[in-house]
């Protein structure tokens, strides 16, 4: 059975949302799955885990949380060699460059993108929470 984790931060829910999808896509799949506030997580428990989803959503001028999350990622995405990941987010302007931005960062570091990065307009709807629970199968 593999370990998924799935690591967010959200200020609103909505990827709160995101991530209790996945999670509920990868046990579905037969996964062992732990859901992590970005706050109680951090690098040294990647070894812990066979794949890893990690959420945040578009912030300021497109960008990741700066105080929890983009210190985590960071400190994270040089460690995730041999890992599945699977990034998503949800946004509410914008056209999603954070999004963009942090899947060039991930493939820079030659991180497994298993599934394309999720990015969801605002509450997720039927089909993204649908779309959410695939990408979590696709950890498990």
């Amino acid at each position: 059975m593999s370990k998924v984790a799935v690591v967010y931060w959200s200020a609103t829910g909505n990827t709160e949302a995101m991530a209790n999808a996945i999670k509920d896509g990868a046990k579905e799949n037969g996964a062992e799955v732990t859901i992590f506030d970005a706050s109680d997580f951090n690098s040294e428990m990647i070894k812990d885990y066979d794949s890893i989803a990690f959420g945040c959503p578009a912030m300021g001028s497109e960008q990741l949380e700066e105080e929890i999350f983009e210190p985590l990622f960071e400190d994270c995405e040089t460690k995730l060699d041999g890992k599945k990941v699977v990034i998503f987010g949800s946004y509410d302007w914008g056209d999603g460059e954070w999004m963009r931005e942090w899947e060039k960062r991930c493939i820079d570091h030659n991180i497994d993108l298993v599934s394309p990065p999720l990015m969801l307009h605002l509450t997720p709807d039927s089909e993204g929470i649908s779309d959410c629970k695939i990408a979590g199968g696709t950890l498990a």
